[in-house]
């Protein structure tokens, strides 16, 4: 019998599997250090919950399905909306805030070429508080996450709701006028906004403030310093505030090097209302994680809830692990196969329980499979009546009983 290889298709799909789950561990690890508790939500939920919600997901981006009764259904299109609900609904909180993560799927029409319409959102909601440390906690817990995963190079972009909802109130643009601002501003498309903004009888500290939004990103202590030439009232004066006692936080957290400050980051969810922020890698063309303060959903189910939280893509983010092959699995190195003969099978057959409990990847095969054909770096253990041996691309190594083995085994001199 040749060295255990599955085939290649197999393998590829088994190795990404264990990417994926290796992923997933270190996320949900990292999660439950900053004291969140993982909460899943329905897959299916009323539709009437999402399309009497404003601001959340827009409903012709929905997947909808109708059950026996009539009734219409939507496939879970957002993890927020029932996490702030399920908040809305618990009589008291613990420590002052509720902490919930979770790692869900989330379905939505497809509006790509890729035509996909489910994906993975792994992500974190803290409920019930909303001073600057907050904030600068959930921001870090982002970094920390990244950091674990041992991309190179990252940065999280860091903005304010309030800064472009105020100019726009102040301008008195229409919904509509406001979205195709937005788009220009978000492509940085200085050659058509100053046009834009000449169709409308606009005061002129209003127009220079809004043409110098897509301008204001970089360091934040120097973005910070060009932002105040364009204040234009209290309330833009208290979010640059907020977003300045956010950067000194992160600051105390000796992650300086790892945000950017961008006024001009506008986030496609409306419902957010104070610090907006989002991550990028290297070599991915969008955000890998997108989030944000949000302090009114929860009162569309009736209670007064200002929450914070951000989500990862994790489709995006598994992209990036793999491009930068990190922490890559071996699907062949990962097993053992332990041949024994007729004289040993329960001895062998024991053992292969005992290792399993250890954690080691076990298959047993009578010795009548062998052939000495395997592959210098496969891992063999063979129990028969001439000898007892433990292969590794470290070596081999005869043992007397499984104890040995485990101690050879656990010992790293036999490069597992």
């Amino acid at each position: 019998m040749k060295s255990y290889v599955y085939p290649a298709s197999v393998r590829n799909s088994m190795e990404d599997f264990l990417v994926r789950e290796e992923l997933v561990t270190k996320l949900k690890n990292r999660f439950t250090t900053y004291g969140y508790n993982q909460v899943r939500t329905p897959a299916f939920e009323d539709y009437d919950m999402y399309s009497l919600v404003s601001g959340t997901v827009k409903t012709d981006d929905m997947i909808k399905v109708i059950d026996s009764t009539g009734q219409v259904l939507v496939l879970r299109p957002d993890v927020t909306t029932p996490i702030a609900r399920m908040a809305a609904l618990e009589e008291n909180t613990v420590g002052g805030n509720l902490r919930y993560f979770y790692v869900l799927d989330v379905f939505r029409q497809a509006n790509d070429e890729s035509r996909q319409k489910e994906h993975t959102q792994a992500g974190v909601e803290c409920l019930g508080e909303n001073p600057p440390e907050v904030d600068a906690e959930v921001i870090m817990l982002a970094i920390h996450t990244l950091k674990d995963l041992k991309f190179p190079n990252f940065k999280i972009e860091i903005g304010h709701a309030g800064y472009f909802k105020e100019l726009m109130e102040q301008a008195a643009f229409s919904k509509q006028e406001t979205e195709q601002l937005q788009t220009l501003i978000q492509s940085k498309n200085l050659a058509e906004i100053e046009p834009f903004l000449d169709r409308f009888s606009l005061n002129e500290e209003i127009k220079r403030a809004i043409m110098a939004i897509p301008l204001l990103h970089g360091d934040p202590n120097q973005i910070m310093k060009q932002a105040k030439k364009y204040v234009i009232n209290e309330d833009m004066q208290a979010t640059l505030e907020n977003l300045s006692e956010v950067i000194k936080l992160l600051d105390m957290y000796g992650s300086r090097e790892s945000v950017s400050l961008n006024l001009g980051l506008i986030n496609h969810m409306n419902y957010y209302t104070g610090v907006i922020f989002q991550g990028f890698i290297d070599n991915v063309g969008k955000p890998i994680l997108m989030g944000g303060r949000y302090d009114h959903l929860g009162e569309q189910f009736g209670k007064t809830l200002p929450a914070i939280g951000f989500a990862f893509h994790f489709d995006l983010l598994l992209q990036a692990y793999e491009q930068n092959k990190l922490d890559a699995t071996n699907m062949e190195e990962d097993v053992f196969q332990l041949y024994y003969d007729d004289s040993h099978q329960e001895n062998a057959l024991s053992a292969a329980c005992i290792l399993r409990n250890k954690g080691y990847r076990i298959l047993t095969f009578p010795l009548s499979n062998w052939k000495n054909d395997h592959q210098p770096t496969s891992k063999i253990i063979m129990m028969t009546i001439e000898k007892k041996q433990a292969q590794t691309k470290a070596g081999e190594f005869e043992f007397k009983n499984i104890d040995e083995l485990i101690s050879f085994l656990s010992s790293g001199k036999a490069g597992v």
